[in-house]
């Protein structure tokens, strides 16, 4: 199956296109204000009670009952897969209430890696970690936590950034299969009508708000089959084994795409146009968008326009978007203008009105000379030579008459004085 992109894997528009669905939600907008204000009285309680009761079997079944009137229901298959042995528990992260659903199924603790500690980090059902190194410290923290039998079990999300769940798996990051030789996988999926799940760069307040809004949300959690490491397994090796696993049962993709891509992804999205992304869906995680007009650039962009800028100097009949888009390729000024010269890239050359850019082109001076000795620019021969010497030198010769020629248009662009001026 062919790997998604990253604009598949990840939701960033809340509301459905379907105009009819749009109607309905439109309707449906009264109803869903008023059960948003009776859900977040219910939801004070609801945490009240989990705070007052002792984690038990009843204390679940409760809390479970309760968060059916928030619109939160729980499906399971059959729980005797779920092994008590097991100390790890591996899924799918999908929302940021992940580990309060599976908490309603099984006592398990899922540690803070990122966000908020304290109060919050307490109060959203996290367990709060000590440990503010890298992840090897982490690792041995929780295998310290791990190796004492009377702590719960632990849940954690390798993908360690949430999706939509429709399309594919972030790739598995591997320290947390170096806490334990045996892990269970959980495969999780969610579903609500409306609206999307959960967005990529939303936070966990503004998810919760539109989950008492809208009418239900529904968690279906799968036990899977405890996966034991292999004796030439090594963590990299063991997470993408149970990766393709949980990829399998959920009938989705397994990618390398990770954390970190969906950040960037994320980044340039913030500089896309609404328009452009609803109308170019097909982009590709490694593109970079181009927006047109002076604002809203990114870093990226404005490094790429200026080596755009700078090809463009010393190829002035070159079309400035020809050269964008083979620098989107190359990212290298060098290699761009050695596509040009060589043919690499076709283009249609703009007609050039200013007298600079039809005088002659000259190289560069030899050191010592006192003289200005130059070579006139040959024009670029139809055909190749026949020695690999005699093309190569006459390529050089060119890229040395264009610098030469853009370098003095720049100083004298800005009044500088030129090198030969110096002397």
């Amino acid at each position: 199956m062919e790997a998604p992109a990253a604009e598949s894997l990840f939701d960033v528009r809340r509301f459905p296109n379907d105009g009819f669905l749009l109607i309905i939600l439109f309707l449906y907008t009264p109803f869903g204000l008023c059960l948003l204000i009776l859900r977040m009285f219910i939801g004070v309680h609801v945490f009240l009670v989990s705070c007052a009761l002792p984690d038990n079997l009843i204390r679940r079944f409760i809390v479970r009952v309760m968060c059916s009137v928030l619109g939160l229901f729980v499906k399971q298959n059959d729980p005797r897969l779920r092994e008590s042995s097991v100390k790890v528990y591996i899924s799918n992260h999908i929302t940021h209430f992940d580990h309060n659903i599976i908490n309603l199924l099984t006592s398990c603790n899922t540690p803070m890696l990122k966000g908020a500690s304290g109060f919050v980090c307490w109060a959203r059902g996290f367990m709060e970690m000590n440990v503010l190194g890298n992840s090897l410290e982490l690792t041995e923290h929780l295998k310290q936590y791990s190796s004492d039998g009377g702590n719960l079990p632990l849940l954690l999300f390798p993908e360690e950034e949430t999706t939509n769940g429709r399309a594919g798996l972030l790739k598995f990051s591997s320290w947390q299969f170096s806490i334990l030789d045996v892990v269970q996988p959980i495969a999780l999926q969610v579903q609500r009508p409306f609206l999307a799940v959960s967005l990529a760069d939303s936070s966990w307040i503004t998810e919760l708000l539109w989950t008492f809004f809208v009418p239900f949300t529904v968690y279906q959690v799968r036990w899977m089959p405890p996966i034991l490491r292999h004796a030439e397994d090594t963590s990299e090796a063991m997470a993408s084994r149970v990766q393709e696993l949980l990829a399998v049962e959920l009938g989705v993709v397994s990618t390398n795409i990770t954390g970190a891509d969906k950040a960037e992804y994320l980044k340039r999205q913030r500089h896309v146009p609404p328009h452009t992304s609803i109308t170019a869906p097909s982009q590709s995680l490694g593109a970079r968008p181009r927006v047109p007009g002076t604002g809203g650039f990114s870093l990226e962009e404005l490094r790429l326009s200026g080596m755009a800028q700078r090809v463009k100097e010393v190829l002035p009949h070159v079309p400035l978007g020809i050269i964008r888009k083979d620098l989107a390729k190359t990212s290298c000024v060098d290699t761009t203008i050695t596509n040009l010269l060589e043919g690499k890239v076709s283009f249609t050359a703009e007609d050039t009105s200013s007298a600079s850019t039809s005088q002659p082109l000259t190289t560069r001076s030899n050191k010592g000379s006192s003289g200005a000795t130059s070579h006139s620019l040959k024009p670029i021969a139809k055909s190749f030579a026949r020695s690999p010497a005699d093309r190569h030198l006459s390529l050089q010769q060119r890229k040395d008459a264009l610098y030469e020629y853009a370098t003095r248009r720049y100083f004298k662009k800005h009044g500088l004085p030129s090198t030969e001026e110096e002397q």
